[in-house]
């Protein structure tokens, strides 16, 4: 992994995600995110910079969950591996692409909210399981001398010598 540029790329969505399997049965998933930077021209309004773009690859249950989740214009987070992959455009000249290996992907959540659904690996929902909060309380329990334990306890000589600020 030395050498490695390893980032985190935001930015909207130019396409709705491919999801496509190899012939072992491996999903993989592209898609492509633009990133766009805003800045302030002279008159002070905000103008659209030239954007960037990042091909982004998933792969396994990853590709999967991005492909159900993400859409065209969704403005996600991608974090992986980044490679700047050189190639030749139709008239013969040398160009570049921005290609990140994705170990993580979602929504961004500044402008937009999401519901969670858990899923069991490889892209599956797992089964439902109880709820962890239920019978809980909004409220934070105070703790009573009987259930502090004698470790803890302290003598009242040292609790009333203590200053208070």
């Amino acid at each position: 992994m030395s050498g490695e540029i390893i980032t985190t790329v935001v930015g909207n969505l130019a396409d709705d995600p491919e999801l496509r399997f190899i012939t072992d049965g491996t999903a993989v998933c592209k898609f492509r995110l633009a990133n766009t930077p805003r800045v302030r021209n002279a008159n002070g309004d905000w103008q659209d910079g030239e954007p960037t773009w990042v091909n982004v690859t998933c792969w396994r249950g990853l590709a999967e969950n991005v492909a159900e989740t993400l859409k065209r214009g969704s403005r996600a987070i991608a974090y992986g591996k980044l490679e700047n992959r050189p190639y030749d455009d139709k008239e013969g000249v040398k160009r570049y692409s921005l290609d990140l290996t994705a170990e993580a992907c979602g929504p961004d959540l500044t402008f937009a909210t999401a519901t969670i659904t858990k899923t069991g690996g490889a892209g599956k929902k797992a089964p439902p399981r109880a709820d962890a909060f239920e019978g809980a309380s909004t409220e934070r329990p105070t703790a009573r001398s009987q259930d502090v334990p004698p470790a803890q306890a302290q003598p009242a000589a040292a609790a009333s010598s203590r200053r208070s600020w």
